[in-house]
């Protein structure tokens, strides 16, 4: 199954476009932006970023959506499905992740998008579960979280976090596929 586009309400979930690369080039660059994880990215870093995204969505058809306001066309990040990598809580299943520009926050996109990604995660793809992580100190993630209905499962030290980094501690949501 392929899944290239998704509409919701407000947002449209699509396959990333050439014009995507600096505008997300951008965000990943912003320190507020990217306060929660390991560091800013450069533009390298991005790109080669877009190019795994984009081989994900060749190899599984579906991945993180590169996410647009539907009423201007407006690039404002990703939300979508990602496998976790081992050494993680529900390392082997499938997370759900977001990244949206500054500009893009408190409007509720994130979770109106990540609604739409676990319709295709439980609806159309029939996962028993979905993830989600992220460090302990981003509340505004895990405010997200609770609204999509994922409960605390654990805690734990990221692997791929330096010892003694704040953003080591790190806490994963999970969420049963509904009956």
């Amino acid at each position: 199954m392929r899944f290239d586009r998704l509409r919701t309400e407000r947002l449209v979930m699509r396959r990333w476009q050439e014009s995507d690369r600096a505008l997300f080039a951008a965000l990943n660059a912003d320190p507020e932006t990217m306060r929660f994880f390991r560091g800013t990215l450069d533009g390298p870093a991005s790109d080669a970023m877009v190019g795994s995204i984009e081989a994900r969505f060749e190899r599984q058809g579906f991945g993180f959506w590169a996410l647009e306001v539907a009423a201007t066309g407006a690039f404002i990040g990703f939300t979508g499905l990602n496998p976790l990598p081992d050494g993680v809580p529900g390392a082997g299943g499938l997370e759900v992740g977001w990244r949206l520009a500054r500009h893009a926050w408190h409007h509720g996109y994130a979770t109106e998008a990540a609604q739409a990604a676990l319709g295709v995660a439980f609806d159309e793809l029939g996962v028993p579960g979905i993830w989600s992580l992220t460090a302990v100190l981003n509340a505004p993630s895990r405010a997200v979280m609770h609204r999509l209905g994922l409960t605390e499962a654990a805690r734990f030290d990221h692997p791929r976090i330096a010892p003694g980094s704040p953003l080591r501690p790190q806490v994963a949501y999970h969420r049963a596929r509904p009956p």
